[in-house]
């Protein structure tokens, strides 16, 4: 590090800001919590002086000590969360932003071994920096956005320093490894929507052909840029669309198979589909049927299904697959590949989709969301392979409608036929019927639900659906009225359908508001759910489930419906519980180690994964069927221990304890 230089004004601004600091220290002696809004106020001055970065850094050990940094989330580093940062930095208020920057600064002297923090590695302050310079990749040649440019006090030139101070300690290529892993990370769950993380390949792309910046031996960094924008020979350039489609008019045998072939590769390795692939797909059509197989690049399963179904596929084909609902194709294969279409009525129920005629509001929010260079049927079409195919990819974006969302991946992973039924209403008729207790209910005309305006960064099944299921939630909500229990325990079978169980158990007493019988709770799970205990019978339709989501402290976000899809050994001979989690991220750190895993522990695509103790622990409503329960006293007292103790030492401690 450079030492600060002499300039008077930035001796000035350091004065007042070491002032700062012992006015601070001298205010704790008497009121432990007393605020530091005087120090940051000083402290974004010396940002904005030369060398001003400098000084702060050396002084990283004096504010920790004098509790800059205490009573909030910056005094316990650990716990912090990039994303959070990420938007403190970029939109946060001055003195939200003056202590993010402060505690980055901190991180960075942990991360080179400048400062030995109690709570925190070098190496976890190195990757928490690289993962916010990464979300921050615009401010890479140094040039601010106008919302930069914009904000008060300079706030914008600010941060650019900051990024370009980190920058010049970390390096490029750090940052470029970290966003590169991010991105795999996030495609491994095999998500529907990929627009914001094409985005974020986008980013790499430019860095990747920036001259002023050293990326050599990037080549995780090249091999994500190629998918999208270049995975066959013929678009290896990204030449555009116009001289693509002149150079598919060119090729023969062995050139047109080797162009299928990269681009199925491609595809399935990352599950991210290049524009220029439903180009391929469509050229291939009519033209050279019998490698649209190769080009989806279908297992045997997946080539039969087509076989048996080709006329209504190459129609999929025809209607669906554009340039600018290029995620399908991938939607598509994955359909096939599953035997969708070896299910009666799902031929039937797509076609009626074929020929549907959409009513004005469905039209109106498709086109206003996917844009007008297509019929707003061919993006609803386009969502709805995608939703048959990725059962566990759909997201309920920044909605608390996580109850509806499961309800559409539970019907397109076991009972797609209904599925299309409820699209055919939604975007037909603006209505959906459904049944409770006897009682038909039409969600036309019903008040909102949990999600108060109508969603809008959703896919197009979603964009449609949600609303009017959100909305019959509510409604069954109201019908029960009054009752001895969670409501959940009645609206859920009829909701979801006859899979769900009838046996229901909640850990939350609905009269007193208390933790009710835990380890019973605990046991009961175990005996329903856990193979060593209910008989070795697998869990054989996604069950709804209640968890108590914790952060990275393990303290208590909120409520959320996932479902449990299966029970398995993993490969190191542990329990583990695979989920479904609608939250568009399933990896997350729930706190006590509890990181939820995506890839590393036997997942499918779309799955995460817990440790079954660590699961129950965060478990708080379960169904299960009442003719299958096992043995809870074969339970180990061990196992109810140790998830009732990590419930009790986080979520459940918000909840007053009748125990």
């Amino acid at each position: 590090m450079t030492s600060p230089g002499s300039d008077p004004n930035t001796n000035t601004s350091i004065a007042r800001f070491d002032e700062a600091l012992e006015h601070l220290t001298i205010a704790r002696q008497t009121a432990p919590i007393a605020s530091n809004n005087e120090v940051l106020k000083a402290a974004l001055t010396v940002m904005g002086a030369h060398d001003g970065l400098d000084a702060l850094y050396t002084r990283v050990s004096a504010m920790e000590a004098k509790g800059v940094f205490a009573n909030g989330d910056w005094g316990r580093p650990a716990i912090l969360r990039t994303a959070l940062a990420v938007r403190t930095l970029r939109q946060g208020a001055p003195d939200l932003t003056a202590i993010e920057i402060l505690s980055e600064l901190r991180l960075l002297a942990v991360a080179m071994g400048d400062y030995l923090h109690p709570g925190v590695s070098a190496e976890q302050a190195r990757h928490f920096l690289t993962q916010v310079m990464a979300l921050n990749l615009d401010l890479l040649s140094g040039q601010m956005s106008e919302a930069d440019r914009e904000r008060p006090q300079e706030l914008g030139k600010i941060v650019n320093s900051l990024y370009q101070y980190l920058l010049s300690q970390l390096g490029y290529e750090s940052i470029l490894d970290s966003l590169v892993d991010e991105v795999r990370r996030l495609l491994a769950q095999r998500p529907i929507q990929t627009d914001s993380i094409k985005q974020m390949v986008s980013q790499i792309a430019k860095c990747l052909f920036d001259p002023a910046i050293e990326t050599s031996g990037m080549d995780k960094a090249a091999r994500l840029v190629s998918a999208v924008f270049g995975p066959a020979a013929g678009c290896r350039d990204d030449p555009g669309f116009v001289i693509y489609s002149e150079h598919l008019a060119t090729m023969v045998d062995p050139a047109l198979s080797e162009e299928a072939q990269s681009f199925a590769s491609a595809m399935h390795e990352t599950g991210m589909v290049s524009p220029y692939h439903p180009m391929l797909l469509r050229h291939l059509r009519g033209h050279r049927d019998d490698l649209i197989p190769l080009a989806l690049g279908l297992s045997i399963t997946g080539n039969d299904v087509l076989q048996c179904y080709r006329e209504i596929v190459l129609t999929l084909i025809d209607e669906a697959i554009h340039p600018e609902t290029s995620q399908a194709v991938y939607g598509l294969a994955m359909f096939l590949e599953r035997g969708g279409l070896f299910t009666p009525p799902l031929a039937s129920g797509l076609w009626r989709q074929l020929e549907m005629k959409l009513c004005p509001a469905a039209s109106e929010n498709l086109s206003a969301v996917f844009g007008s260079a297509h019929p707003p049927r061919v993006y609803l079409f386009a969502g709805v392979l995608s939703l048959l195919g990725q059962p566990l990819g759909v997201g309920q974006g920044n909605n608390p409608t996580c109850q509806s969302v499961i309800g559409l991946s539970m019907w397109a992973f076991n009972d797609a036929d209904f599925l299309l039924q409820l699209v055919a209403w939604a975007a037909r008729d603006d209505d959906v019927i459904m049944r409770f207790e006897g009682q038909q209910i039409s969600s036309q005309h019903l008040e909102a639900g949990l999600a108060k305006e109508p969603p809008t960064d959703l896919d197009p099944v979603s964009l449609i659906l949600v609303p009017h299921l959100d909305r019959l939630y509510a409604e069954m909500g109201r019908l029960c009225g009054v009752r001895d229990d969670d409501l959940h325990r009645w609206i859920n079978p009829e909701m979801y359908g006859w899979w769900v169980g009838h046996g229901f158990l909640s850990v939350i007493s609905r009269e007193t508001g208390k933790i009710h019988d835990y380890p019973y709770f605990i046991r009961l799970f175990y005996a329903c759910y856990h193979p060593y205990y209910n008989g070795n019978i697998p869990v054989i339709h996604p069950q709804p489930a209640g968890i108590a989501v914790t952060d990275s402290g393990g303290r208590l976000v909120g409520r959320h419906a996932i479902t449990i899809i299966r029970v398995n050994l993993d490969r190191l001979g542990g329990m583990r519980i695979y989920f479904f989690n609608p939250n568009n991220d399933s990896g997350q750190d729930w706190g006590q180690g509890i990181h939820c895993s995506t890839q590393s522990n036997g997942e499918r695509h779309g799955e995460a994964s817990l440790s079954f103790a660590e699961f129950a622990s965060r478990l708080c409503v379960f169904h299960y069927d009442l003719r299958e329960l096992g043995d809870t006293s074969a339970v180990p007292e061990v196992d109810v221990t140790r998830a009732t103790e990590l419930g009790r030492a986080s979520w459940a401690a918000s909840y007053e304890k009748n125990v």
